[in-house]
């Protein structure tokens, strides 16, 4: 099988009985795949032209249910399933209205505004993850708590202990229509970081979305558990930098100013404006980079100031390469992000930039653990309200829009309030 899937090829291997089952799915505000199984024959004979019938799927939209209809251009092979392929779609009402509050359509309405704009926007995204030597049966039965990392080290022979999933997972990628452009285990023992190339916002956020499905049912059959927790325990966390640059409708790369290269630091003017836009957003638009109660544990003092700097890990965003390699990278995301919001609020930040023709400060010279320096919201609840209260969010994305990611919110806090966690117990049960 070749991906992306053509529907040729696809008919082919229902009709010679390898493929048997399309996983037709969609993104929830979570970033967890949701979806069904059907059939293969019945997906090309009436899925495929007519949709899925399913509820309201949790968004609040009226009237009546909402229909899933594939994306052609999304099937592809799923090597991590038996007889089967995955194929992505959108929602839309039952009058025909596409669903704006589910997070494929959230990121799709600011690919437009860009194309509005004359610009047509890449990304990629770098993502971490924990690997454990234990099943996940195994971690359910030890409540999650003191999983055994690999022994790793910081040379290349450290993650040999993993190599044989992590070569799986590079290969499984591929045959799915993942390029993984290198992974590599990042020094503590057990993690790895995964990077994949440029490409559409759409198909970027797709492809990732399906890597973490894959790598969680890879894992289980390696007798491993893996994790994209934003940080695990005490340890560095697992981030998503998620970088991003801007081609004119033309083709043209417009983050490079080459007529002016000899006599400047080959910026354009779009690209600063870009990256302050950016930069003016972050502190309103957290909570789409930052969506759970765990995403705030990984937060450090040197990675999370609101400041860019040049060929650094130090603050928020880094701009680096030269030429059409150019690119803004965020490094405020963790791997628990839903990469269709993320993608959407970094984007939607830049194009206010570039509308508002911000001038781009500085960069951040010296140390980021500095006091005095802007920092995003430090919990979820604070991320909540500077969105909620943000008239910047309510421009870009509409109230329905952000009263779907308040809702989403309000969950994980009521789910995390209603639970009595180890260190609570460890506290305060010999308490007198």
């Amino acid at each position: 099988m070749t991906a992306p899937l053509e529907l040729d090829e696809f008919e082919r291997l229902v009709s010679s009985g390898h493929v048997d089952t399309v996983v037709v799915t969609w993104t929830d505000p979570a970033g967890r795949l949701q979806g069904e199984r059907v059939h293969a024959r019945h997906f090309s004979g009436s899925v495929l032209a007519e949709g899925l019938n399913l509820g309201s799927a949790g968004l609040a939209v009226s009237p009546g249910a909402l229909v899933l209809r594939p994306d052609p251009s999304t099937l592809r092979p799923a090597p991590w399933l038996a007889g089967s392929v995955m194929v992505q779609g959108d929602l839309f009402r039952a009058d025909g209205l596409p669903v704006r509050t589910a997070p494929r359509q959230v990121l799709a309405a600011q690919v437009k505004e860009a194309a509005d704009l004359g610009v047509v926007p890449t990304g990629a995204i770098s993502l971490q993850f924990g690997v454990f030597g234990t099943s996940y049966g195994e971690a359910a039965g030890r409540n999650w708590a003191g999983l055994p990392r690999a022994a790793g080290g910081n040379a290349l022979g450290g993650t040999n202990v993993d190599e044989e999933l992590l070569r799986d997972l590079r290969q499984t990628a591929y045959n799915s229509g993942l390029t993984v452009q290198t992974s590599h285990g990042t020094g503590v023992p057990g993690q790895y970081d995964v990077a994949f190339r440029h490409d559409g916002l759409i198909r970027t956020a797709d492809n990732h979305v399906a890597f973490r499905t894959a790598a969680t049912e890879l894992a289980g059959r390696h007798d491993k558990a893996l994790t994209f927790m934003a940080r695990y325990d005490e340890g560095p966390g697992n981030g998503a930098r998620i970088s991003m640059s801007l081609r004119g409708l033309d083709g043209a790369f417009v983050f490079a100013d080459s007529a002016n290269q000899d006599f400047s630091d080959g910026r354009s003017a779009v690209l600063r404006s870009f990256v302050a836009g950016v930069l003016a957003t972050l502190r309103d638009f957290t909570l789409l980079y930052a969506p759970t109660v765990n995403s705030y544990k990984r937060f450090q003092p040197g990675n999370s100031t609101i400041t860019w700097g040049e060929n650094t890990t130090a603050g928020a965003l880094r701009v680096t390469g030269r030429g059409e390699s150019l690119r803004v990278q965020n490094r405020v995301p963790g791997a628990d992000v839903n990469p269709y919001l993320a993608l959407a609020g970094m984007l939607a930040g830049g194009l206010y930039g570039i509308r508002a023709g911000l001038p781009l400060e500085q960069p951040l010279i010296g140390d980021p653990r500095a006091p005095g320096l802007a920092r995003p919201p430090a919990t979820l609840t604070a991320a909540r309200q500077a969105f909620a209260g943000s008239d910047l969010a309510r421009n870009a994305f509409g109230e329905d829009v952000v009263a779907m990611c308040l809702r989403a919110a309000d969950a994980e806090l009521a789910a995390f309030g209603a639970v009595v966690t180890d260190w609570e117990r460890q506290r305060g049960f010999e308490l007198q």
